[in-house]
């Protein structure tokens, strides 16, 4: 006798053995004890997960007539959800030739012509079964014209006739078919399912085999019962007698676990070379690239899985030692860093899967990924720029983004068309009698702008020591009122000393070196700690007031003015400052949040003020603002907490039992 696969060897005889497909046979077992069997049924999955199985058995069950289930006094004992699997039904449509259960092909039977002989079959008795029973595999290849001759009679077939359609693309099933069937979809079983199965058939055939050669066989099988018992039938026809992980692993060209740990872990430590060596012998052994490559994207995914979920083993399909074995891993890193390493590797994936030279493509994937900089938080970079810009500008508020200023103390030396318009601007900024306009919607995103004040006096005072006020972001002016106000700085400009003469002969960049380097700049006084009084007191619980109405109808403007240090606060003008470098205060001054909250403070004053928002807080004044009040008054509440915890007795008691110390407390409103 031939020998015959493993895969049909092993064929589930009744719903009870197949495998991780629990919903489907429990629903078709209870509609037959039930007598609720339908006419139709769609089978629906992937590629060896027991569709066309559990089309046999249920054709078994509809059509076995077992003595062991028939009733006393009674000859025919009707349907079953156990067949005997011995009955001359049972035998024949389990080896495929019983008359009355016709197994159809539809990639090959897809015209309407075939459709219609079978309709012409349909109202004849069965010869000897229960029923006519068709089942019809890959349905989905069926022509439009025949499904369109198959409606009627799927929709009332005679009562002795049962449609069993299995496919592996619902999708392509029409709608009106789907609505007369009873719809089956088959799942991916899980790995470890298919390796308890695998372990049994291979007990039964008396071959040991390692538990974790079955793991690896399993994880091969992506969710398929007859792949992973064509892969056993390989891996059984190279050796019987030595099955071990490395053996499995060669045949089936698979990475072993502890290889695809070493190279993860070496490119997570930014440790390029190991990562490289690891590769090159899984080359020199056979190993395919894109194989690779795929395992390496799988363990990644199980790293990020158990770094974010408290209990992931719904998640992972893996056993408890592999489990433990990527926790550890997970453990030693980020989050941030694990997902950051997955998702680049994801997208280097498919271009090692598409190149010619996979080999290369996944090194350079893997040094990428290996020589990767560090991570640096948001709020650290936020505080970098405003520590360049601060240096780069003298303190000043930062430039418009426009285009380059023009001044050398920000940034480089002006460009011959704009030096007659920079040096009529600083004319302006520093003579007395200048005013700073509010700045439009466009011109608020941009920076700042200076308005040429109406009378300014051409005078050569652009040399003065003092350095000019800031200017005002935005105004409720721009959003609303006509005509513009002007806002006088509220500091006087003391007059500069004279700037040395020009160096004759000498280029542009030699005199701004020679200037930078000739004068000094005379070091700052440090800032005298700002003191809120009773009166700031009253006006910051004003304030809150009047942003906490604003967050109802616009958070994210409520989340702005946190940051601002109120100085003023009645009916007629509201003036509050931001520090130079704070990148809110543009989104704080554009016209619509003025707007917004000229609106909101209305109700709360004696009317509508006007306000300005400025950008030169001194010293420790940014202490005053409702955000840093609220830190302070949050790492208070947590010192308190945490000093009150390492008190209290219980927590004593369990730290000299655990040998255990108070590193952090959670308050009751953090969630």
């Amino acid at each position: 006798m031939s020998y015959v696969v493993l895969a049909r060897k092993w064929r589930p005889m009744g719903f009870e053995d197949l495998v991780g497909q629990k919903h489907v046979a429990k629903t078709l077992a209870g509609a037959i004890a039930n007598d609720r069997v339908a006419h139709a049924f769609l089978f629906t999955g992937v590629r060896g997960v027991g569709k066309t199985t559990s089309a046999r058995i249920l054709a078994k069950a509809l059509n076995c007539t077992g003595d062991l289930q028939k009733p006393s006094g009674t000859d025919d004992p009707g349907p079953t959800a156990t067949p005997c699997l011995k009955c001359p039904a049972c035998v024949e449509i389990g080896a495929g030739t019983d008359v009355d259960v016709r197994e159809i092909d539809g990639a090959s039977y897809n015209g309407v012509d075939e459709v219609r002989k079978l309709q012409d079959s349909l109202p004849y008795q069965p010869t000897r079964d229960r029923f006519k029973i068709y089942i019809v595999d890959e349905v989905h290849m069926l022509s439009n014209n025949a499904w369109n001759a198959f409606l009627k009679t799927l929709e009332e077939p005679p009562p002795h006739v049962k449609f069993i359609f299995a496919t592996t693309e619902a999708n392509k099933i029409p709608v009106t078919i789907l609505s007369r069937v009873q719809r089956f979809d088959f799942r991916l079983i899980k790995s470890q399912a298919i390796a308890d199965r695998l372990s049994y058939v291979m007990k039964e055939e008396g071959i040991e085999i390692a538990p974790a050669a079955l793991r690896i066989i399993a994880r091969e099988a992506a969710g398929s019962m007859r792949d992973a018992m064509s892969l056993l039938d390989q891996v059984v026809a190279w050796n019987t007698e030595d099955l071990t992980e490395d053996a499995v692993s060669m045949v089936l060209g698979v990475a072993g676990r502890q290889v695809l740990y070493d190279i993860v872990g070496a490119m997570l430590t930014h440790n390029a070379e190991p990562t490289l060596q690891t590769l090159n012998d899984l080359a020199n052994q056979g190993f395919g690239m894109p194989q690779v490559a795929r395992d390496l994207l799988s363990l990644l995914r199980d790293l990020v899985m158990v770094k974010v979920c408290e209990k992931p083993d719904e998640l992972l399909d893996l056993p408890d030692e592999e489990r433990a074995d990527v926790a550890r891993i997970a453990g030693d890193h980020e989050l941030d860093d694990l997902i950051r390493v997955h998702q680049a590797f994801s997208k280097g994936f498919d271009d090692v899967g598409r190149s010619q030279h996979p080999r290369a493509a996944l090194e350079m994937l893997l040094v990428r990924l290996s020589t990767r900089p560090p991570l640096i938080p948001i709020d650290q970079l936020i505080r970098r720029l405003g520590q360049l810009e601060k240096r780069l500008g003298g303190g000043g508020p930062p430039r418009s983004r426009g285009g380059p200023s023009g001044n050398p103390s920000l940034g480089g030396p002006p460009s011959d068309g704009s030096r007659e318009t920079s040096g009529r601007q600083l004319r302006d900024a520093t003579s007395n009698d200048t005013a700073i306009h509010s700045v439009s919607a466009e011109k608020s995103r941009a920076g700042t702008a200076i308005r040429d004040a109406p009378a300014a006096k051409e005078s050569d005072t652009t040399n003065s020591a003092a350095s000019p006020p800031a200017p005002r972001l935005g105004s409720l002016d721009d959003a609303h009122r006509d005509p513009p106000t002007y806002i006088t700085p509220s500091r006087p400009r003391q007059p500069r000393p004279s700037e040395p003469p020009p160096f004759p002969g000498v280029p542009a960049e030699e005199k701004l070196r020679v200037a930078a380097t000739s004068t000094p700049r005379a070091p700052k006084a440090a800032p005298k700690p700002h003191v809120r009084s009773a009166e700031d007191a009253a006006m910051d619980a004003k304030w809150r007031g009047i942003l906490q109405d604003l967050g109802e109808q616009h958070p994210e403007l409520a989340a702005f003015y946190q940051h601002a240090v109120i100085r003023r606060l009645d009916g007629e003008q509201i003036n509050i400052a931001y520090d130079a470098s704070n990148v809110l205060a543009e989104e704080a001054a554009m016209p619509e949040a003025i707007r917004a909250l000229a609106e909101t403070a209305a109700a709360h004053l004696d009317g509508t003020p006007k306000i300005t928002v400025e950008l030169d807080v001194q010293g420790s004044e940014g202490d005053g603002t409702l955000a840093a009040q609220h830190s302070r008054a949050q790492k208070k509440r947590m010192a308190d907490a945490i000093a009150k915890a390492k008190t209290h007795p219980l927590v004593t008691q369990a730290g000299e039992i655990l040998n255990a110390t108070v590193k952090s407390v959670r308050l009751a409103d953090d969630g």
